[in-house]
C-alpha cells in the first residue's frame, strides 16, 4: 500500500511541480514533443499518479492502512468551513469576479484551503499524504506564481462572483450529502 501511496504522490505531484517550479524545463519539453503530445503526457502520468493515490486509499480503508495521529474534536467543522470556502474559491477562478482579483490565486489557494481541512480533520496515513500532496502543489503554485508576477488582470464583475458561490457551494454540497456517504461510505455528519 505505501509503494502505491508514494508513487502516485510522486507520479502526481511531480508534472505539476516541474510544470511550476521549473517552468523553462517544462516549455523545453512542450517545445520538443510537440504542445499535444506535452499535454497527453502530462495528464497520462497526472492519471496515474491519482489512480495509484486512489488505489493504495482504497487498499489502506479496507486493510486498515495505519494512523499517524488523532484529529482534536473540531477539526471535522473547520474541515467542512475549510472546504467549502476552497470550492467556491476554486470556482471563481476561471470567472471575471472581484473573488478573483483579490485573492489572486483563488484555484491554488482553494485547494490549500480543501487539504488542509482534510489534514486536519482525517489523520488516517494514506488521506494525510494524499491531501498533503495536494497541498505542496498548491502552495507551490501560489509562491512562484507570485514571485514572477502572475497577477490576474480584469474588470470585475459581481454576476461572476454570484456564480463562483452558487457553484463552488453546489459541489461542496454534492460532495458533502453525495460522495463521501455513498462512494467512500465515509460519513461527514
Amino acid at each position: 500500500m505505501m509503494g502505491k501511496l508514494w508513487l502516485g504522490a510522486l507520479l502526481f505531484a511531480g508534472p505539476h511541480l516541474v510544470s511550476t517550479v521549473v517552468p523553462a524545463l517544462r516549455d523545453h519539453l512542450k517545445e520538443r514533443l510537440g504542445e499535444g503530445p506535452f499535454k497527453g503526457l502530462y495528464a497520462l502520468v497526472s492519471l496515474v499518479g491519482v489512480v495509484l493515490l486512489v488505489l493504495a486509499y482504497v487498499q489502506a480503508r479496507s486493510g486498515g492502512g495505519g494512523v499517524l495521529y488523532e484529529p482534536w474534536s473540531g477539526a471535522r467543522h473547520l474541515n467542512m468551513l475549510l472546504s467549502l470556502a476552497g470550492f467556491i474559491l476554486m470556482a471563481s477562478a476561471r470567472g471575471q469576479g472581484y473573488i478573483r482579483r483579490a485573492v489572486k490565486h483563488p484555484q491554488s489557494l482553494g485547494m490549500a484551503l480543501w487539504a488542509t481541512g482534510h489534514i486536519l480533520a482525517n489523520g488516517e496515513t494514506a488521506v494525510v499524504v494524499i491531501f498533503a500532496t495536494i497541498l505542496v502543489v498548491a502552495l507551490a503554485d501560489i509562491v512562484f506564481s507570485l514571485a514572477r508576477g502572475k497577477m490576474p488582470v480584469h474588470t470585475p464583475q459581481l454576476r461572476s462572483d454570484l456564480v463562483a458561490i452558487a457553484g463552488g457551494t453546489v459541489v461542496y454540497l454534492v460532495l458533502l450529502f453525495g460522495f463521501h456517504p455513498y462512494i467512500l461510505n465515509v460519513p461527514v455528519l
